[in-house]
């Protein structure tokens, strides 16, 4: 009953008080410290995956509801939602659980003249969940069925396949797989993998790069001994192949323009076995800590973190490498951060490809003549990726280089001897994530 609760009102929260629900759902468990993992996990579910599924789930209510979800209180609509989200999507969930407790909340919160209401209109979507009609257009169907706005099916639409977009849309319906990048300067794979396991965490070594574990979350992992230890940091592996892209040779000067939270500047580093310099840069002072910090507890003596703005210009600094990993609309995290979708529109996007390419502008300076920029977001579209590139490029004197000899034989795409690649989330369980590695002509 308090997982429920709890899920409900941080729903209202994200709804009603605008919350990121990735911040508050951190806090909220954070202060309920009585519940045990297994609560915090089912929580969890409840709130990202009712937020992940939103817009079919709004669609099956309004289907058997008189009152549309316009019309509803909001704690009606959320305590709805919620138990919409485990009729349809919880197999395990009986479906007297979900209606029993979502009459219970109404009667807790002084509804009990709407608790019939929410009853009958679960117990219908329970009868009825196998009888749901969808538009008949393919792309709309799409937009409902896997819960996103008509404007990204239809930009997404223009760059990909219907059986791909389809499929990033499955796969982003999915709780998101954690990974972890070895710390290759402190221990090796098989190392890190024997001693996770001999302390309870369950870790698989079958992935798709060589420095990397995939990890399933029992605890909090930072309360691990390996961790403490620095023998590795959480990163997902489209963003340790941004620096695989790069492959800085040993001893050379990096500069990773836009480093928080720090995971590929603490990469970059271990890839040249903590030799040369990585300049790891952001525009805030906290965030700076953090890669301190980070750089720290791994042992990286590499990393020199600095308080600079990626967007303005530096005639200072010269690189033989820059990571410019931007700023983006972020459309490639949607299993971690679902509500990401709903938050977003063309118009941020045509702001955020200003941002990008001031920053571009800005990182040229800094390449030496003949050096190397790799520049990635964590998003799937377009005109922050390959367009940025085109326009990049063609304005500023570098080219295209084939990444064929830096990106691991298992990551296939057409376009990596062209010089980038664009991860989608269902091919290799990796975020939706873009890479271009561009060499600077002279």
């Amino acid at each position: 009953m308090k997982e429920r609760e709890i899920a409900l009102f941080i729903l209202m929260d994200i709804f009603q008080e605008g919350a990121y629900n990735n911040i508050i759902l951190r806090k909220t468990l954070n202060t309920h410290t009585e519940l045990t993992s297994v609560q915090k996990a089912f929580v969890t579910e409840l709130v990202n995956g009712t937020l992940r599924n939103l817009i079919n789930i709004d669609y099956v209510i309004n289907k058997f509801s008189k009152t549309k979800t316009n019309k509803m209180k909001p704690f009606i609509l959320n305590n709805l939602r919620i138990g919409a989200y485990q009729i349809l999507y919880m197999d395990k969930i009986p479906v007297s659980a979900a209606c029993n407790e979502a009459v219970i909340l109404a009667k807790k919160r002084h509804f009990q003249t709407l608790s019939g209401f929410v009853n009958g209109v679960l117990r219908t979507i329970a009868r009825e969940k196998h009888n749901i009609d969808y538009p008949k257009d393919k792309l709309k169907a799409l937009a409902v069925k896997y819960s996103y706005p008509d404007w990204l099916i239809k930009y997404w639409s223009e760059s990909m396949t219907y059986s791909d977009l389809e499929n990033t849309c499955k796969s982003f319906a999915n709780p998101p797989r954690i990974s972890i990048c070895v710390n290759t300067v402190k221990t090796d794979k098989k190392t890190l993998k024997d001693r996770l396991s001999s302390e309870g965490i369950a870790v698989d070594g079958d992935t798709l790069l060589n420095n990397s574990l995939y990890i399933y979350r029992t605890h909090n992992i930072s309360e691990s001994k390996c961790y403490n230890e620095g023998l590795f940091h959480i990163m997902d592996e489209s963003s340790m192949l941004s620096v695989y892209a790069l492959s800085p040779e040993p001893n050379s000067v990096v500069a990773d323009v836009c480093a928080a939270p720090g995971g590929k500047t603490f990469a970059i580093a271990e890839f040249m076995n903590n030799t040369g310099t990585v300049y790891s840069r952001d525009v805030y002072d906290h965030k700076l800590n953090l890669i301190s910090d980070g750089a720290k507890r791994l042992g990286l003596t590499s990393v020199k973190p600095e308080l600079k703005d990626a967007s303005k210009a530096d005639n200072e600094t010269k690189a033989d490498y820059v990571l410019v990993d931007a700023p983006c609309s972020g459309l490639g995290l949607l299993r971690k951060k679902p509500d990401i979708k709903y938050n977003k529109s063309m118009s941020d996007i045509d702001d955020l490809v200003l941002i990008q390419r001031d920053i571009l502008k800005a990182s040229a300076n800094i390449v030496k003549d003949g050096g190397v920029l790799v520049y990635s977001t964590c998003t799937i579209s377009p005109k922050e990726n390959i367009d940025n590139v085109n326009w990049f490029c063609s304005e500023y004197g570098f080219s295209l280089e084939s990444l064929v000899d830096y990106i691991p034989n298992r990551v296939k795409s057409n376009t990596i001897s062209k010089g980038y690649i664009q991860l989608l989330p269902f091919e290799y369980g990796t975020d939706g994530f873009f890479i271009a590695r561009m060499r600077k002509n002279g």
